[in-house]
């Protein structure tokens, strides 16, 4: 069971105690993503993410991995469109160790210039590593497409012009206005003794400031888009799809149920009709991406370069099929009996658990309990997943990325 505390400076705690475990994990979460960047900074979430580990004035670099490999901790970060995460996960034994380290780096990272410069090579090489990719490639490419001109369509990496262009003052200041205690909390799962844990968060957070935070604003008119990106590979990488999946919308676990029915296993339709049956794809997969106010249905294959008109032809048959015809009562069934065990499968460690805490809590204001997520999907009707079948078959609405050596008009193939 999770209970939430408020600390005096106005941050949360979400706690979820385990006392089975000899293990404990920790994360700051930060409600400030790439969904909070303008055209003058985008990637700055990430950059500041990756210089958090790079020095305090009581630690360097070396000394904070040492310290927590010391302890037989782990201590890592990440950043995503509406949160980055800042976690230690170590033995109860060693957790306020961890936790002072952890509270260090995240309240006392001097952003040197010196690293800085230093930092940003490794994050232009994981630029290169991301575009040398099609498959994340074609991805990004598709939500700059669905999401055009809607901060949800801008890349978490950046890019290495704005990237270029940080100073130590920029980091600072995006700090100053987003890491505030209305946009912070703190999620713990495992072994931890209570008191002892609230009374060290309320002595580390003292420091937090009360700034308010910059409402981001989501633009809603959309209009469909497609976009080829032209590049010398074997392959031929398509993602296609509609938005509309927010968080806590009354359809979120239908389309999730639906879209493991179309594509979200090995007898998935799509994996059965265009990989088993044609041999036309190693990897094709469907999946849900959901954020506060918005979200997105998204379909995924990679083929032989000459083969892509043909699967997209194919993608089409298959939706055009389960718009006439449904779904059965055993791919249903299967399907939600899928998506528990997926739910269950990722509470089964301490860090799993924080993290859907965190997330939920804050970016949902809440945490749903094992029971009330099983029953949600227990819940889902058939006359819900008509309603997605509808959504996701109306191919007008439909927009799209691709990229390979032969270019295709991917607004006739997919709307025409």
């Amino acid at each position: 069971m999770t209970k939430l505390v408020r600390l005096g400076c106005g941050a949360g705690v979400i706690l979820e105690r385990i006392p089975y475990v000899s293990s404990a994990c920790v994360g700051i979460w930060v409600k400030a993503g790439s969904v909070n960047e303008n055209s003058s900074n985008y990637g700055i979430s990430h950059f500041i993410e990756h210089m958090t580990f790079k020095g305090t004035p009581s630690r360097n670099a070396r000394k904070i991995a040492e310290d927590i490999d010391r302890i037989g901790g782990q201590i890592n970060a990440f950043t995503g469109k509406e949160a980055t995460c800042y976690y230690v996960k170590t033995l109860y034994s060693n957790l306020n160790k961890a936790i002072e380290v952890l509270f260090d780096i995240f309240f006392h990272s001097i952003y040197d210039e010196t690293e800085m410069e230093r930092e940003k090579q490794v994050v232009y090489e994981e630029i290169n590593m991301h575009d040398d990719s099609p498959e994340d490639d074609v991805g990004d490419t598709f939500y700059e497409a669905l999401f055009d001109g809607h901060p949800l369509g801008t890349e978490i990496l950046g890019t290495k012009e704005i990237l270029a262009s940080f100073t130590p003052d920029d980091l600072r200041r995006y700090v100053e206005d987003n890491y505030t205690a209305g946009n912070v909390l703190v999620s713990v799962s495992g072994n931890f003794d209570e008191d002892s844990i609230i009374a060290l968060f309320e002595e580390y957070f003292k420091q937090l400031s009360r700034k308010e935070q910059k409402k981001v604003e989501y633009p809603t008119v959309y209009t469909p888009k497609f976009l080829f990106k032209k590049r010398d590979i074997e392959q031929a990488h398509i993602c296609m799809g509609v938005r509309g999946a927010k968080r806590d919308d009354e359809l979120y676990y239908a389309r999730h149920i639906l879209s493991g029915i179309l594509g979200g296993s090995m007898s998935s339709r799509l994996f059965q009709s265009i990989r088993e049956e044609k041999g036309m794809a190693y990897s094709v997969y469907s999946y849900i991406s959901s954020y506060t106010q918005d979200g997105c249905f998204t379909i995924y294959a990679g083929v032989g370069g000459d083969r892509l008109e043909e699967t997209i032809y194919l993608i089409r048959e298959e939706l055009q099929l389960l718009r006439d015809k449904g779904i059965t009562e055993e791919e249903f069934n299967s399907s939600k009996e899928q998506m528990k065990s997926s739910y269950i499968f990722g509470l089964e460690s301490v860090s799993g658990r924080m993290a859907a805490n965190g997330k939920s809590q804050l970016l949902l204001g809440k945490v749903y309990s094992e029971e009330e997520t099983l029953k949600c999907i227990s819940d889902v009707s058939m006359d819900q997943i008509e309603r997605v079948i509808a959504e996701f078959t109306d191919m007008k609405n439909y927009s799209a990325s691709a990229t390979g050596k032969m270019e295709v008009d991917l607004e006739k193939l997919i709307t025409g």
